[in-house]
């Protein structure tokens, strides 16, 4: 029986504006899936969106049409943005989803019957944009710590989620399962930031607006946004429905991948509604930087917003989700600049990559009409180039069991630069001229073909088209990730995967 595998990325708010910083998570969370999938894991990878709140409501207002039919539009765009990147996702849930739905009035009357909801009213400060309550200490400037804006003073009734009651319970489990909340910096940041100072009550209904799944006991009261989107997790799955086969077989999740601005719900409200359900955590969260633009933040005004589309249109897929993936040190911020872009599509895969594929294709159609077989002429030099190859699969496969993504690449890149220093070492052209080396020039070709074998097979999760597109041009479709002697490579002539793009 396979292993289950079950990662998530955050439901996204469904906005009109996509840029690079949305598709950062995702990219990575794809690259995990494939990754697991490549292992032979049965993987369950979810996305979505995140469709409910008053921000919905009044923009939909302002665009004279219901929040439904404004999301519907919006909903569209994203499936496509993550058609285009080749997200390679099993599940995509909406709020808007009737299950969803369902079972979201469900849960809040269970938690509300077992006494972990009950009846108050709020008075504090409220961040539109964030759908966030914050107390006075943890503003920021007198604004909202996330995004900088302006709160306001609310006051209405509502129902709250009883966060005090499992304070403690919550120190003692984040205590004793080091691995659940990442990296160390996110949850040094919860527990004394946030936990240990006093967990507050959680407002988790709302009055002042409609755009919302309704208490089911009490329909003034729409859910609180937080309570309605965390829960996607689990009736995804079919929890509290019927058909929970699903939730038997893939809960607890076993990656949560979120945005560090996000944490806090993940790791403290999350918990908190899961342990009143008397459910198992996720078995762990980590929260990643974030992927700014040309240092700052990403917005129209500033004039560094793109959609991520025209990056793909002018560059290809494959090299906007390898710099994504390459560039920034995952748990750290990153900084994307399209310069950087041009660079690493010249450096590593036009260079590295395509260049090594495209002149040994060559070297084997030029000297061996493309029909190269292992000859066993071997010198002391092919065993540490061996060594590489061979070693390369349990490198990448530790790296990624940490998330360390941008490491397993640069492994992978590492044995492909080695693959070039080799045939400058080996000098096959020079080996060509005499009748004798033919099989030592035949045995090296066959070595460098094996090395471009396996580092294509081990390049899918990440650069999905351009790894499908080697293997073609190898005539192989063996991935096994180690040197294999048995092969005989039939090949046609080599295509370009990558050109060189020059700048002023």
């Amino acid at each position: 029986m396979k292993p289950k595998y079950y990662i998530t990325t955050p439901i996204y708010y469904p906005s009109a504006n996509f840029h690079i910083g949305h598709c950062y998570t995702t990219i990575i969370a794809d690259s995990i899936a494939r990754y697991k999938r490549m292992k032979g894991y049965d993987v369950c990878f979810q996305t979505g969106t995140d469709e409910h709140g008053q921000k919905i409501e009044m923009k939909a207002k302002e665009a004279g049409v219901s929040p439904k039919e404004y999301v519907d539009e919006i909903v569209l765009n994203a499936k496509n943005l993550w058609d285009a990147l080749q997200i390679s996702y099993d599940k995509f849930i909406r709020t808007t989803d009737e299950f969803h739905v369902k079972a979201v009035q469900k849960i809040f009357t269970k938690l509300y019957e077992q006494g972990d909801i009950y009846k108050g009213e709020y008075k504090g400060l409220y961040c539109t944009p964030c759908e966030s309550f914050w107390t006075k200490t943890q503003l920021i400037d007198g604004k909202c710590p996330d995004c900088g804006r302006e709160v306001h003073e609310v006051s209405e009734e509502a129902y709250f989620l009883r966060l005090s009651k499992y304070q403690d319970r919550l120190v003692e489990y984040i205590e004793s399962h080091p691995e659940f909340i990442q990296p160390e910096s996110r949850k040094n940041e919860m527990i004394y930031n946030f936990i240990r100072p006093g967990l507050e009550d959680l407002c988790v209904s709302r009055t002042s607006f409609t755009w919302g799944i309704p208490v089911p006991f009490d329909e003034k009261h729409v859910v609180y946004v937080w309570l309605d989107a965390l829960t996607n997790y689990i009736t995804s799955l079919g929890y509290m429905t019927d058909n929970d086969i699903e939730f038997q077989k893939y809960w607890p999740a076993d990656l949560h991948l979120v945005g560090k601005e996000i944490v806090r719900f993940h790791t403290i409200v999350w918990p908190v509604i899961l342990m009143a359900l008397n459910l198992p955590l996720p078995k762990q969260v980590f929260g990643h930087g974030w992927l700014i633009v040309n240092g700052g933040k990403i917005s129209k005004s500033l004039g560094n917003y793109k959609d991520p589309r025209e990056y793909i249109d002018a560059y290809g897929v494959d090299a906007v989700r390898y710099f994504v993936l390459r560039e920034v040190p995952f748990g750290n911020d990153g900084n994307f600049l399209e310069e950087s872009l041009i660079n690493r599509i010249n450096t590593d895969l036009a260079n590295t990559l395509g260049n090594l594929v495209n002149r040994t294709i060559t070297m084997a159609c030029k000297y061996f009409d493309g029909t190269v077989k292992y000859k066993n002429q071997n010198e002391e030099l092919d065993s540490e180039f061996l060594e590489k190859i061979n070693s390369l699969d349990k490198i990448v496969d530790e790296k990624m069991e940490q998330l360390h993504v941008s490491e397993a690449l640069e492994s992978i890149f590492e044995v492909l630069r080695r693959s070039n220093k080799y045939i400058d070492e080996t000098m096959p052209w020079i080996l060509a001229k005499e009748e004798e080396k033919k099989d030592r020039l035949e045995t090296v070709l066959y070595l460098l073909l094996e090395s471009i074998r396996v580092c294509a097979s081990l390049l899918e999760p990440y650069i999905p088209t351009t790894s499908s597109e080697i293997l073609k041009q190898l005539n192989q479709t063996d991935k096994t990730p180690q040197f294999i002697d048995k092969h005989e490579y039939h090949l046609s002539p080599a295509k370009i995967l990558f050109a060189r793009i020059e700048t002023k």
